[in-house]
């Protein structure tokens, strides 16, 4: 049995509905110096990698 969750994400601003402010973090500061950082979100842990090439990559 799936459970679905309530939609707490705000996808796009309502007609006449001014935008809302995104926060922007750096990823030099994330990161710190290192090339590879674990994120935890919902109980699961994802590895957000910087490439060879300056890309970002996402494993979960």
């Amino acid at each position: 049995m799936m459970v679905e969750k309530p939609d707490t994400f705000k996808h796009a601003p309502l007609p006449g509905e001014p935008a809302a402010q995104h926060r922007i973090v750096e990823s030099v500061d994330l990161f710190r110096g290192t090339n590879e950082i674990m994120i935890r979100h919902d109980g699961l842990v994802y590895r957000l990698k910087i490439t060879r090439q300056g890309k970002l990559i996402l494993n979960k």
